[in-house]
């Protein structure tokens, strides 16, 4: 069965993965790249180092983000985010949206891209010295698909 998630989904979705992929488009080139993130229910939260993607970014606020989680090919979810480019560059909105970076519970084995810096975990006091963009993704509409394969059991009786 082939569906729509409830808002309730999207937002759960949204909330426990950890990695998305986003997608930008600066007028000839269309980029998309996994990136680790944080959702607090209203933004979605990156980091990342200058490079193609925040060249384009910022020539084009225009986001498109999507996670997924993937059980086997007939039992997923995915969730697509429309959204708006904003580097924070405000001290202290930089220094929350960091904390959100920096508090989210990753799996026992994760990897460097998931780490804010070579230190990580760092204590929060030393948040404000990490280098590179830290940015929001504003959503302006979010929807959610899912397809679950019947139980076994079903198709026997």
């Amino acid at each position: 069965m082939i569906g729509q998630l409830t808002t309730e989904e999207t937002e759960n979705l949204l909330r426990r993965s950890l990695i998305g992929r986003i997608g930008c488009n600066d007028g000839t080139l269309t980029y998309v790249v996994p990136i680790s993130y944080a959702y607090d229910g209203q933004q979605i939260y990156c980091h990342t180092t200058e490079g193609l993607k925040v060249d384009i970014l910022r020539k084009n606020p225009q986001v498109c983000f999507e996670v997924e989680q993937l059980e086997s090919m007939a039992n997923w979810q995915t969730v697509i985010v429309q959204g708006t480019f904003e580097e924070l560059t405000d001290p202290t909105t930089k220094l929350n949206a960091l904390q959100k970076l920096n508090n989210r519970k990753l799996p026992f084995i994760n990897s460097q891209t998931t780490h804010l810096t070579a230190e990580w975990p760092f204590a929060s006091e030393t948040l404000s010295l990490i280098q590179g963009v830290t940015f929001a993704i504003h959503p302006t509409s979010k929807s959610g698909r899912f397809e679950k394969a019947p139980l076994m059991a079903d198709l026997l009786f």
